[in-house]
């Protein structure tokens, strides 16, 4: 049983998913920078504002991870799984994630800082 609350946890993933997106985006700017589209600058404006939310909800994560003295830590990795560790309120706890699932959730994210209107 976890003694993590739903929303901390949420938050817990978040910080593991968008280094992984954010990562992503700076390797795919670097891709279309190089590509041979005839007109690359659409391309290249999406994939930069996208960048720059998720970079922004990173250090908005990362705030409130140091404030509320919440530490992740990746432990061990292989190729199905990858543990983390998870120290809140004195307690750590373990989570093992299947590395699929979450490539399936960056996935998701970026998706989401794609297609979702810019503010």
């Amino acid at each position: 049983m976890t003694r993590i609350p739903k929303d901390i946890r949420d938050m817990i993933e978040l910080s593991i998913y968008l280094p992984m997106a954010v990562s992503i985006f700076n390797r795919d700017l670097s891709v279309i920078e190089k590509s041979p589209f005839k007109l690359y600058k659409p391309y290249l404006v999406l994939v930069e504002e996208s960048l720059k939310l998720a970079q922004k909800d990173l250090a908005i994560v990362k705030h409130e991870l140091r404030k509320r003295n919440i530490k992740v830590h990746q432990v061990e990795r292989d190729e199905a799984f990858t543990l983390y560790s998870f120290l809140y309120n004195g307690y750590e706890e373990k989570h093992n994630y299947f590395n699929p699932r979450i490539r399936n959730k960056v996935c998701e994210l970026m998706e989401e800082y794609l297609f979702k209107p810019q503010k």
